[in-house]
């Protein structure tokens, strides 16, 4: 598995894709995106991330014969039942809008003070070696923060902008980079997956 170097990311979100890529640059491993390899998304029937994304890495191995990792992610907010949570991607419908997903967060948490907009973001990777893979590699990471009044910062993407590290006092949109994968879901779940390769 170590010996990898290039890995199919069942996304098509640029984002992710150059978060993966800045995250494994020194560890010899190149991700694709899908849809650079005519891999279409494939609809997300699971009950949970982790579902989800083996789905869509059994799909994008299926297709292109190639190792696949998959990330479901998701931002859960407590006051609203842990929604958007799997349906963070399309909250406010098709085709997915991080613009509008926002505003119907925060219409959706329009009167809740600051000490009842507790969030998180959670994270599920999968990795496979190939389409059969009986036992992929899992890992998971969460981070935890609160939801602001009103976007702030313009890195970053998705709900970042409305996300607020508490260790920091700022919005995920507005952490550098290197800050951002250090705490992050995605960079926790991918230091467990490094982990985890190494292992092997």
């Amino acid at each position: 598995m170590t010996a990898m170097s290039r890995i199919v990311l069942a996304s098509g979100n640029a984002g992710k894709l150059a978060e993966f890529n800045r995250l494994f640059a020194g560890a010899g491993i190149a991700f694709i995106a899908q849809g650079d390899l005519g891999v279409e998304d494939i609809e997300e029937t699971g009950l949970s991330f982790v579902e989800n994304a083996l789905l869509k890495a059994r799909h994008a191995s299926r297709v292109t014969g190639m190792p696949a990792l998959a990330d479901d992610s998701g931002l859960c907010v407590d006051a609203l039942g842990g929604a958007p949570g799997l349906y963070s991607a399309r909250y406010a419908g098709d085709p997915s809008d991080p613009v509008r997903n926002i505003d119907k967060l925060l219409d959706a948490l329009e009167g809740v003070p600051n000490d009842q907009r507790g969030a998180r973001f959670h994270c599920s990777l999968v990795l496979l070696r190939h389409a059969e893979d009986p036992s992929p590699l899992i890992a998971q990471g969460d981070w935890s923060g609160r939801i602001l009044d009103r976007p702030r910062g313009s890195g970053g993407f998705g709900y970042d902008p409305v996300f607020m590290d508490e260790a920091y006092g700022i919005s995920a949109a507005e952490l550098e980079p290197s800050v951002k994968a250090a705490c992050s879901h995605r960079g926790r779940a991918l230091r467990e997956l490094q982990r985890q390769l190494a292992a092997l």
